[in-house]
Parts: structure tokens; sequence; C-alpha cells
């Protein structure tokens, strides 16, 4: 292990993460990643992602000095001194800015139309920074051409159950006779509802009454905090045959 890179490849199998995983973590794309593993960690990244993995930047950067920071799990407790201790179950966690061990990602059900054996993994900082609690995170998938060009056929979804109350232009999922539907809503006077699509051309604007939305069994479930990029219009161009798969392994 002689570079920066090595070592994040080396710390990434350590916690058992994939490159493709950590990319997503960090707002990258996979091929990022990769580069780093070839290049080195750039060194803007380089305190921010050794503050991630629990070791030293100085260790990352040159492979010198103590793998590990000292951490202050070590100052409590009856294993006072135990830097093992203090890094417990270190293959499953990713370390917080100054609070010991975190996780990287949890798992949030899918709605109940869908496979109720399935989940939905979203990494812990996406809903942190949405003020999102994991009990309040529901999974969807995207189904259909309504909102193309914003959410795409086949895009998975994360529902805020915690946010029901209307702003108008937001994206809500909704139930509407018990089917599952993501739509743009609007309020209208006498607590009636606009449901708008981003593919209006196709399926053009909705209006319901205050009546109508209690007739037709009309449940807002929550504002649509995050989902799924999916690029459907690929270009016709052939993928470089010397370049690593996303798992650093070498590609076919």
């Amino acid at each position: 292990m002689n570079t920066s890179g090595d070592r994040l490849r080396m710390l990434l199998r350590e916690v058992h993460l994939s490159a493709s995983d950590f990319a997503k973590n960090r707002d990258v794309t996979p091929q990022h990643v990769n580069n780093w593993f070839k290049r080195g960690v750039p060194l803007a990244r380089l305190d921010e992602i050794a503050e991630l993995l629990c070791v030293t930047s100085r260790w990352l950067r040159t492979g010198e000095g103590p793998k590990h920071p000292p951490t202050n799990l070590q100052l409590e407790g009856p294993n006072h001194g135990n830097s093992a201790t203090a890094r417990e179950d270190c293959g499953h966690y990713l370390c917080g800015p100054n609070s010991g061990p975190e996780k990287i990602d949890m798992e949030i059900p899918l709605h109940a139309s869908f496979n109720s054996q399935e989940s939905l993994r979203l990494s812990l900082r996406t809903l942190e920074q949405l003020n999102v609690t994991a009990d309040r995170a529901l999974g969807a998938y995207m189904v259909g051409n309504s909102m193309i060009d914003i959410i795409q056929d086949g895009a998975i979804l994360a529902i805020d159950r915690g946010r029901t109350q209307i702003i108008d232009g937001e994206i809500y999922a909704l139930e509407h006779h018990g089917m599952l539907r993501i739509k743009y809503l609007y309020n209208r006077p006498g607590g009636g509802l606009r449901m708008r699509s981003h593919n209006n051309s196709e399926h053009p604007d909705e209006f319901l009454t205050y009546d109508q939305r209690f007739e037709q069994n009309v449940h807002i479930l929550g504002w649509v905090f995050w989902w799924s990029t999916l690029n459907n219009r690929r270009p016709p161009v052939p993928l470089d045959e010397h370049l690593t798969g996303y798992d650093g392994s070498k590609s076919d």
C-alpha cells in the first residue's frame, strides 16, 4: 500500500463497503472513487474522508504515524485506554464528526403496495441533512411516466411521513382509492386539492373538492424528499475496456 488510494481501497474493504455505496454517501460518482484508488485521495477531501473512516489524515495521505486518532470513547468506562474497544464494530460503521461511530445508512420500509420483504437503504447523512428521522421515512418506486424528466419510471423514492401539510408546488406521495400516486400538490379554496403531473401533456391536472377528497379516499402520505436518478438517454458511447469495475476489479 504505497498510495492514499491503496489505503482507501483497503479501508472500504475493512468496513465491507463497495466503491459505489461509498460514492453515493459522498455525493460523487463511482468513477470518482475509482480515480481516487488510482491517483490518490484529493488533498481537498483528505480530512473529510479520514474522519469518516476513523483514521488520521496523515496516515491516509502518507501511511506514516498512528492509523487511528484518539477518541473520547477511550476516556470513559472500564475500558479506559483501550482503543480497540473504542472502535468496536468499526466494520459496520463509519466515524462521524466528533461523535464516534456512526451508521453510514439506514433501512427504511417500502410502501405496502410493493414487496413487504424489501427495504430501501438510504444514507444517514441524507436523512440528517433534511431533518428526517428513520421512523418517519417510507420508500417506494415510481410507476409510470406522469413525473417523467423529474422522476423516471422505476426510480426509487423516499417519503417523509412527518410532512403532510401541503406546500403549493412541492412533490408529495398520496394514496388515491388505495393507489399510490406521486404528484405536485396545490391547495384550493374550501379545502380542495389540485394534483399536477410533471408530464401534464399526457396527464392533465386533476381538481378535487373537499368532499371529493374524502369520497375518493385521498390520503396524503408525505413529502417526497429524495429520489434516485435514472438516465434513460444514455448515448451510444462504448465502455472503456481498460477501466476497472466499481468494486475495484478489472472489467471484462
